[in-house]
């Protein structure tokens, strides 16, 4: 048990795995959860944990909505069934790996939180605006990162629409047509039983086609996300030790100073560099590329 906590900490100390550390917190809220679930069932007091699922899922209700509005975040870290679970993060795996190898960690975040929130706001404005919907609202409560991972996954198909997966009994297939089959598979249940999820989806993939367009032209929506990120990493990094010499003044060494590979930035190619990444896609694909040469390529591919 020790080794996989070691494992865990040796995870969450790594600062370019952003994909990992969405994982592992949906992982660890849902075996929390499912602990809890079990052991407030067997001492007779599961209307407990009902209040608990409560206050992190999403209320259509817009006056409930008021009194939680933690929610519109903690619902789509969130899982209450395990083939729920195993389906979003293996969906937001195998699609999240691309985004972080073309555009970084943080863009791998980004998507994935700007996914969840506006699919949250778009069950919550269309449950109160349709009438279709009305009806049901009073009940309606959501939960499951499927907003967010949609995002993740249409944003990578938007980026690079034609790479292929190869799929069990199916092989080898573009993922512009797996995310596009998801797509309208959604539209399609937006009048079912799970009708908020769909909408979610929906609005999960908008946010994701569009957060890579806008990229694409020099236009980045994630700043918000990782401005809060900066914010969150400054409270808790830990402040520099002091170095006190006899001879000299005090010393604080600086915290503030980091290298262009460790702060994750990525300096624009030259054209040396360019057709030199672009020879060796020609000879052995783009699967061969370092991430640090996809970055660069798509880089070049914003200068106008």
């Amino acid at each position: 048990m020790s080794n996989i906590v070691d494992d865990v900490k040796r995870e969450f100390a790594k600062s370019e795995n952003a994909l990992v550390k969405i994982i592992l917190i949906n992982t660890a809220i849902f075996l929390t959860l499912l602990i809890l679930k079990i052991i407030l069932t067997l001492s007779q007091s599961s209307n407990i944990y009902a209040a608990v699922i409560n206050t992190l899922q999403l209320p259509a209700a817009t006056t409930e909505f008021l009194y939680k509005p933690w929610t519109l975040i903690t619902y789509f870290f969130t899982h209450d069934d395990i083939f729920h679970i195993l389906f979003n993060m293996l969906f937001l795996y195998w699609f999240g790996k691309l985004v972080d190898e073309y555009l970084g960690a943080k863009r791998v975040i980004a998507l994935y939180m700007l996914g969840g929130i506006a699919g949250g706001l778009i069950y919550i404005v269309l449950y109160n605006v349709l009438p279709y919907f009305q009806a049901h609202i009073a009940g309606s409560r959501m939960l499951g990162a499927s907003a967010a991972a949609f995002s993740v996954a249409v944003g990578a198909s938007t980026l690079l629409p034609n790479y292929t997966f190869n799929l069990i009994f199916l092989g080898p297939i573009r993922i512009k047509f797996i995310a596009l089959f998801y797509i309208i598979l959604s539209l399609a249940q937006t009048v079912g039983p799970n009708a908020g999820g769909n909408l979610a989806h929906l609005g999960g993939a908008f946010i994701g086609y569009f957060f890579i367009k806008l990229l694409q032209s020099g236009t980045d929506l994630g700043k918000p996300i990782y401005a809060v990120m900066s914010g969150w990493s400054r409270l808790f990094r830990k402040r520099p030790s002091l170095q006190v010499t006899y001879r000299e003044r005090q010393v604080y060494r600086s915290s503030s100073v980091y290298s262009a590979s460790a702060s994750g930035t990525v300096e624009m190619p030259d054209q040396m560099e360019i057709d030199s990444i672009l020879d060796k896609i020609s000879k052995s694909g783009y699967e061969s590329l370092t991430k640090e040469e996809k970055q660069k390529l798509f880089k070049a591919s914003q200068q106008k």
